[in-house]
């Protein structure tokens, strides 16, 4: 028999196995379990931290087996097929959704065509490094676009709470496969770290190919090749129409269907779709607002009372402000904040950390919550005049961000102490801080707009309730944080996963819509091409 045992121990008696064992056989004669030493196999599973109440414990779960021996289910990777080159998906994006796609179609010998605007991950470094540096922007290749999509250079957090939408544990498999620690199967929040990511994602690519895939950078989704079909309502998507960034040359490349993976970022996939079937898109609730960044041992000591621990500390923060949700997200404990434009005349600002999680700043974005009927008339007039209604959040995001732009200095951010931006006054001088690039004063206060930077304010002092010191003169606003998520979904039908609109396109991963981060994504891609598979009539 197996059952699932949870215990309790102090920091130092984490690998102490006598106690664990002892603790272990304990949990058993609660639950009425009796069984001899030699009986028992435990198999760790996952580990977290409890800070609360002053006191720090370390919660270790364990599946154990008693009279039997584990049978090695969890080590599971999936069998993937040389592809046969009969039939052909394109798979418009690199990021997670769309490695994953790839790896399911693989598994029933379908070929993978890939492409991606920005580069592979080696070239995007560079362009990385020109942002950092000196603020260079390559609008095609930088954070949010290259190989394994936004996540890769910004951090590699895998946790999802949408554990639901598929085998979470499979996703953690093939990473691992690759190159990610082991750990990332047994931790609470799983993370790979920005330094780890490019390589294993590069792995993943060299498999792709091996297996028969096809990878195209540096080449631009221009359009859809769709044909309306009889009826003359409903499209139907035979491939897409591509034009290579560096020699200008321009293609065709065709499949039995087209995944769209593009991320959160690419505003002209959703123009394009605006254009082609106005009515496959919808407006919806996504969030924005600011990074604060404190000193890392702050952080660390609010969050483990004083007490030293080997790892950067976490914390999780929300309130509701107003009738809208103001919450912490992607914190980063010891991280970094990385500018993540994606045209020249915008700042929008990420965070990230390395797999040490060990710089000595610890940074999140704090939010809020932007629903459609929030949205400035102009915004909603402008996307009205433009035919599709459902583009008004995308506009009003651009907006922002070009905003944001005026008040920096190039890539050099608009910053603001937390202390200044509560009390409504200038910052003549500002912390350090882990953005690169830089950062100039600037009145956060008085131009974010006030429905934002009025619950932030509420907000951080419901927060310095809970964290008692996190408002304090080392902590730094910097803006603007505005992509959490997609201001636009684009419908889909719910057996089939095909867009509402367009038949044989399948949306899929945090540009759809219908996910969130790594693992949800990653978990989406593998969703959509089971459809595609299960409509070819091959699968697995």
């Amino acid at each position: 028999m197996t059952t699932d045992i949870s215990i309790t121990v102090k920091p130092n008696e984490e690998k102490n196995t006598a106690l664990i064992d002892a603790e272990i056989a304990r949990a058993l004669e609660k639950k009425g379990i009796s069984a001899k030493k030699g009986d028992i196999t435990s198999v760790f599973v996952k580990k977290s931290i409890d800070a609360r109440h002053g006191q720090i414990k370390i919660l270790l779960r364990y599946k154990v087996y008693i009279g039997e021996k584990p049978n090695g289910d969890g080590e599971f990777l999936p069998s993937w097929k040389k592809a046969d080159g009969k039939r052909r998906v394109v798979i418009v994006g690199s990021g997670p959704a769309g490695l994953y796609a790839a790896f399911r179609l693989l598994e029933d010998g379908i070929t993978p065509i890939l492409v991606e605007r920005g580069s592979c991950t080696d070239e995007r470094k560079g362009d990385i490094t020109a942002l950092e540096s000196d603020g260079t922007l390559n609008a095609q290749s930088n954070f949010c676009f290259g190989e394994g999509g936004a996540g890769t250079f910004s951090d590699g957090k895998l946790y999802t709470r949408s554990n639901k939408r598929g085998d979470i544990g499979k996703i953690y498999r093939i990473f691992v496969e690759f190159g990610a620690p082991e750990k990332i199967m047994t931790d609470a929040h799983p993370h790979i770290g920005t330094d780890k990511l490019p390589g294993i994602i590069s792995g993943m690519r060299k498999k792709i190919i091996e297996l028969g895939g096809e990878f195209h950078f540096d080449t631009l989704c221009t359009d859809l090749i769709a044909e309306r079909s009889l009826s003359g309502v409903e499209m139907t998507a035979k491939g897409i129409r591509t034009k290579n960034l560096k020699t200008g040359a321009e293609s065709e490349l065709l499949g039995d269907a087209v995944i769209l993976a593009t991320g959160h970022s690419a505003v002209d996939i959703y123009k394009m779709i605006a254009r082609i079937s106005p009515s496959s898109l919808e407006a919806k609730t996504f969030a924005v607002g600011v990074r604060v960044e404190h000193p890392r041992a702050l952080i660390d000591a609010i969050q483990f009372h004083g007490k030293e621990m080997p790892e950067a500390a976490e914390y999780r923060l929300t309130t509701q402000v107003d009738g809208r949700g103001v919450y912490s997200f992607c914190m980063c404990p010891g991280g970094y904040i990385v500018p993540c434009a994606t045209a020249e005349n915008q700042i929008v600002i990420n965070g990230m950390s390395g797999s040490g999680r060990n710089s000595k700043w610890s940074d999140s974005a704090i939010v809020v919550e932007r629903r459609p009927e929030d949205i400035p008339r102009e915004s909603a007039e402008k996307a009205a005049a433009d035919g599709c209604p459902a583009l008004a959040g995308l506009y009003w995001r651009t907006a922002l961000e070009e905003e944001t732009f005026r008040h920096g200095k190039g890539q050099f951010a608009p910053a603001q102490k937390l202390t200044d931006f509560l009390s409504h006054k200038d910052s003549t001088e500002l912390p350090e801080t882990s953005y690169k690039p830089g950062v100039v004063a600037s009145r956060l206060d008085d131009w974010l707009p006030a429905e934002i930077s009025e619950r932030l304010q509420k907000a951080f002092r419901d927060f310095d309730k809970n964290m008692h010191g996190f408002v304090c003169d080392d902590a730094l606003l910097i803006a603007t944080e505005s992509r959490t998520s997609t201001p636009v979904r684009i419908l889909r039908d719910k057996e089939t996963l095909e867009c509402t609109g367009i038949a044989n396109l399948y949306p899929s991963g945090e540009g759809s819509g219908y996910s969130g981060g790594i693992g949800s994504s990653a978990m989406d891609g593998e969703k959509v091409a089971g459809k595609i598979s299960e409509k070819l009539g091959v699968r697995s």
